[in-house]
């Protein structure tokens, strides 16, 4: 009986959720779906933006909290934060001065980030409405597609992106990116999420654990743009090649974080270019949540929430604040196209970009996390 009861609230309130999240923009439907497994592992995932617009996760006690900032309506992220759970393209992250050269041709970009272009530019994946291809509730299995035309944010070529949605039975959620284009481009995808292991809008992410992977990092001038210079971790703030709190050395006195205001830098992975491996781990003490980050990209960016503004509002009336959250987003270097000697991200006709990101849920005591503490 009890059980019959939990479906149906659960029903009910999945009908309220969808509904919130529906809408026309464009002439193009927007919805919401969720995947669901066995363990108490949910997310929800909106066609706008191919957002995930929570992750809900138990603890180690299994009570289940909402671990992704995020809004409560559609509204919310037609107005709010741009980049909140969303998929970044064409080309994650920072361009200088917006434009590159393929071929002896020069691509001038949009410069939403004037004069550089951040994130694809305004009009990027992030706020596109994409096509639902394949939705199976039984496999907690979504597919989505959008076709990025010629010439859209200044960027060459038809781009046709497909991306899966996989939440697994070991609490493995799979982001499948493939993409093609019809005119060699730059390309460079990755997923945005805001991680809070405590729950959005639970205080700030300084207490969460963090290993990153990665000997090196790519620096960057005050602009956050990348400089070229590939730099070891070793003796600096930088280092998290072993498990620390984000917030031991948040403060220092060491120009990358001063001028990002924290962490906002891309690492160099340990691993073979194309290789799936894990790029990241995090844990948070307090809920005992735990979670990895695999990718076969060649770099990661952390970033810290350094400029979360309380005044975007949040989930049920929440306030984020500044290093309320944590992103760690799989993908090519910073600026690649304007500095050759980086792994390159041209895809040229003909050819399939493939990018994986897998997010591993988990839970830990406390006496196992202990070890980590430094």
């Amino acid at each position: 009986m009890k059980k019959k009861i939990f479906h149906t609230f659960r029903s009910i309130f999945r009908k309220m959720n969808e509904k919130a999240f529906s809408g026309n923009l464009n002439g193009k439907e927007v919805r919401l779906f969720e995947l669901a497994n066995n363990n108490g592992v949910r997310t929800g995932i909106m066609n706008y933006g191919a957002t995930l617009v929570y992750i809900k996760t138990p603890d180690k006690a299994g009570n289940t909290a909402d671990i992704v900032l995020g809004y409560d309506d559609l509204d919310g992220y037609l107005s709010g934060q741009p980049f909140y759970g969303k998929v970044i393209g064409r080309y994650a992250n920072r361009i200088s001065n917006a434009r590159f050269v393929i071929n002896g041709k020069t691509f001038q970009l949009n410069a939403n980030m004037a004069p550089h272009q951040l994130h694809g530019g305004d009009k990027g994946f992030h706020v596109q409405v994409w096509d639902v291809l394949n939705w199976d509730a039984k496999r907690n299995f979504l597919e989505l597609r959008y076709l990025s035309k010629d010439g859209e944010e200044g960027f060459p070529g038809n781009l046709e992106t497909r991306l899966t949605f996989e939440l697994t039975e070991a609490n493995a959620l799979i982001l499948t990116f493939q993409a093609v284009t019809d005119k060699t481009t730059q390309v460079n995808l990755t997923h945005h999420s805001f991680f809070n292991l405590k729950g959005a809008g639970s205080g700030t992410v300084k207490d969460h654990i963090v290993k990153i992977n990665a000997d090196y990092f790519t620096p960057s001038d005050k602009d956050s743009i990348t400089t070229g210079e590939i730099l070891r971790v070793k003796d600096s703030p930088m280092d998290f090649t072993r498990f620390k709190k984000t917030g031991l050395e948040i403060d220092a006195e060491y120009d990358q974080l001063k001028w990002a205001r924290g962490y906002d830098h891309n690492y160099v992975l340990r691993k073979k270019q194309g290789e799936l491996a894990c790029a990241a781990e995090v844990y948070e003490p307090v809920s005992g949540r735990a979670m990895e980050v695999w990718t076969n990209q060649s770099g990661i960016q952390f970033y810290t929430g350094n400029w979360i503004d309380k005044k975007d509002g949040g989930k049920k009336g929440q306030n984020y604040i500044k290093h309320g959250a944590l992103c760690l987003e799989p993908q090519a270097y910073p600026n690649t196209p304007n500095h050759p000697h980086f792994p390159q991200s041209l895809l040229q006709p003909g050819e399939t970009y493939t990018h994986t990101i897998i997010y591993k849920f988990k839970t830990l005591l406390t006496d196992e996390l202990a070890g980590y503490l430094r």
